[in-house]
């Protein structure tokens, strides 16, 4: 059985748990605060494939912590970055949040090929599109913010529809799934490649030495 790991972050009041917890469980949960980490796993089956889910969700940081990716940036296959539609400050924390995983990555793959290895699904979410009568960040600067960091986009009510989220979760681990499958496959093209070389140079010497 694949493993799939996820991070879920965000600003306090995004409703990022709630967000999980409707995936989870399709029920809804009212906003609170956490001070404490949570891991939490799900098993579920995905074109037919079964998969063990782990889904990190630390406690909430303001906009300006970087100490919110020390744990999460390397353990997790793809993220979930939630704001909340009636609040600007929470959507600066999103993009501050986009912009420290794009720069975790290439600190990561410096001096090798930076191509679709840095290219970590993420799912920009605009979390209580229930409250659109009182929106501070538009739909519109959803999709741009979205459309700079390569991800995929959706404004969803954790209050209201438990479908929207799971079509989310759904979209983004077929992602991570076909992203594992890329590196993998690229890791094993490598190891031929260095096998082949390897080959080429011992029997190169041997025809040179006869």
């Amino acid at each position: 059985m694949n493993g799939i790991k996820l991070a879920l972050l965000g600003s306090p009041g995004a409703g990022k748990s709630a967000v999980l917890v409707r995936f989870l469980t399709r029920r809804f949960i009212g906003e609170y605060a956490s001070n404490a980490n949570s891991l939490y796993h799900k098993r579920l089956s995905i074109d037919g494939r079964q998969l063990n889910l782990e889904v990190f969700d630390p406690c909430s940081q303001s906009s300006g912590a970087r100490c919110i990716l020390e744990e999460p940036v390397d353990w997790a296959d793809g993220f979930v970055v939630v704001y909340n539609i009636s609040d600007r400050t929470s959507f600066i924390s999103a993009k501050n949040i986009l912009r420290q995983i794009r720069e975790a990555r290439m600190d990561d793959c410096k001096g090798s090929e930076k191509t679709k290895e840095l290219e970590v699904p993420v799912c920009l979410v605009g979390n209580k599109q229930d409250l659109c009568h009182a929106r501070q960040v538009r739909e519109e600067e959803g999709h741009y913010l979205a459309q700079e960091n390569h991800c995929h986009f959706q404004e969803v009510s954790a209050a209201e529809s438990y479908q929207d989220i799971a079509n989310l979760f759904t979209q983004l681990i077929r992602q991570v799934m076909e992203h594992l499958k890329y590196r993998a496959d690229r890791r094993r093209y490598s190891g031929s490649k260095s096998m082949a070389k390897l080959i080429n140079n011992v029997f190169g010497k041997r025809r040179k030495s006869v």
